[in-house]
C-alpha cells in the first residue's frame, strides 16, 4: 500500500515506525524543514532511501502522487484539518494525529466531506490499542461491569518551558490548545468511549498556574453527566513535579472495578469482577512494556486502517471518534470560560474563541 507522511516532527517517529512494522511502501515524506525529513528517515536508515521523494508543499505532493492510499499527518494541529480536507478532495485516505482539528465546524466538515467521498479517515487515538484497553473493551462490552457508575481519567503530566521553546505553536490557541487538548486528549477520548460515547452536559476549570508563558491552560478539570446516567470526572495537568507520574483511567460498574495505570494507561493495576472468568488472574498485574509516552498503538491503528481500506469498512477510530473527543475538550473550554454547564451537542466553537482568556486573568480581570 502506497503511503506518505506529512509533518516530520517529535511525533513522526511513531507514524514511520508504523509504516515501516506495516511494510508500507514509502512513497513520500513532507515538512517544511529539510532537515527534519532528514532527520526522521535517519532514525530508521532510510535517509539515503533516493525512492522515498521528498516535499516542503503537501500540495504539490498530492498532485504529484495520485496512486498515493494512505496518508498521515503529522503535523501541527492548528493546520490539521486544511491539510486532512485537501487529502479527502484528492481521494486520499487518511490518518489525522490528535486533535483532529481545533474547531467543530472543521471536525464536521472532515466527517462530512469524507463520507461524500467515500475516502476513510482515522483519529489517532492510539491508545485505545493498548493490551490493557482492550482487555477492559472487552470486558465491559460483554456486560461484566453491570450497570456502570462513574469513570475518571487522571493525566498527570510534566512539560517544562524547553518542552515548548522547542516549537514555538505549542500552548497556542490556534496551533495547539493547552494541556487538555495536546497532553490529555487521549484519555478524554477513553473515558467517553468506555462511558457509552452520549454526554448530556460538562462543568469544568481550567487555569494557568505556573506555564505563564503560554496562551492556554495548564491544568484542567471537569465533571461529565454521560445519557445513560454513568458520572465521568477529568483531571488533566503539565504541573507534575519533577516528571510524568501516571495516565490512569478508572471505571466503576455494579459488579466490577478496574484501574488502568502506567504512564500512558498501558498497565492494569485493578482488576476486579463478581465471578471469575478464564484470563482474569492474568489480567491483574498486567504490563505492557513501552518505549515512550505514546504507547505502542500507532502500529496497531495503522495496520487496522490498511484493513479497513482494503475490506472496506469503518477504521477501528473513525473520524466521529476524534470529533467526540474534540467535543469534550471544547466544552470544558467552553464551561470554564463562561462559568456554567455546557450542554452536548457542541456547535460552531473553536479553540480560537478563547484567545487571551489567561491574559485577563493575570491582569486581574474577569476571564
Amino acid at each position: 500500500m502506497k503511503y506518505a507522511l506529512i509533518g516530520c516532527g517529535r511525533i513522526a517517529v511513531n507514524h514511520i515506525k508504523a509504516a515501516v512494522n506495516n511494510h508500507l511502501e514509502i512513497v513520500a515524506v513532507c515538512d517544511v524543514l529539510s532537515e527534519a525529513m532528514e532527520a526522521l528517515l535517519a532514525k530508521y536508515g532510510l535517509e539515503k532511501d533516493v525512492s522515498i521523494q521528498r516535499y516542503t508543499d503537501y500540495k504539490a505532493m498530492l498532485a504529484e502522487h495520485p496512486e498515493l492510499q494512505l496518508i498521515s499527518i503529522a503535523t501541527e494541529s492548528g493546520i490539521h484539518a486544511e491539510i486532512a480536507l485537501a487529502c479527502i478532495d484528492a481521494g486520499v485516505n487518511i490518518i489525522i494525529e490528535k486533535p483532529m482539528a481545533m474547531s467543530m465546524a472543521d471536525a464536521d466538515e472532515i466527517i462530512r466531506r469524507s463520507e461524500e467521498k467515500g475516502v476513510k479517515v482515522s483519529a489517532c487515538h492510539q491508545n485505545r490499542f493498548n493490551v490493557a484497553v482492550q482487555e477492559l473493551r472487552r470486558a465491559l462490552e460483554t456486560g461484566r461491569f453491570g450497570k456502570l457508575s462513574h469513570g475518571s481519567i487522571h493525566v498527570r503530566w510534566n512539560r517544562d518551558r524547553d518542552y515548548y521553546d522547542q516549537a514555538p505553536w505549542r500552548g497556542t490557541w490556534a496551533q495547539d490548545g493547552g494541556c487538555l487538548m495536546n497532553q490529555c486528549i487521549h484519555g478524554i477520548d477513553l473515558l467517553r468511549w468506555m462511558m457509552g460515547d452520549e454526554v448530556e452536559e460538562v462543568y469544568g476549570v481550567t487555569k494557568q498556574q505556573f506555564h505563564d508563558y503560554l496562551q492556554c491552560e495548564d491544568i484542567g478539570m471537569a465533571v461529565v453527566k454521560f445519557k445513560n446516567g454513568a458520572v465521568g470526572t477529568i483531571e488533566g495537568t503539565t504541573n507534575v513535579y519533577p516528571k510524568n507520574l501516571e495516565e490512569t483511567l478508572y471505571l466503576f460498574g455494579e459488579t466490577g472495578t478496574v484501574k488502568i495505570g502506567g504512564t500512558s494507561t498501558n498497565n492494569i493495576d485493578v482488576w476486579d469482577f463478581a465471578g471469575e472468568e478464564a484470563g482474569d488472574e492474568k489480567n491483574k498485574g498486567l504490563q505492557e512494556a513501552t518505549s515512550n509516552v505514546y504507547g505502542n498503538g500507532h502500529t496497531s491503528l495503522f495496520a487496522d486502517m490498511m484493513e479497513a481500506i482494503e475490506q472496506d469498512r469503518k477504521p477501528y477510530v473513525d473520524a466521529v471518534a476524534g470529533r467526540n473527543a474534540l467535543e469534550m475538550i471544547l466544552a470544558i473550554y467552553q464551561s470554564a470560560a463562561t462559568g456554567k454547564p455546557v450542554r452536548l451537542p457542541l456547535r460552531d466553537v473553536a479553540s480560537t474563541d478563547f484567545t487571551g482568556r489567561f491574559d485577563k486573568e493575570r491582569m486581574g480581570g474577569p476571564s
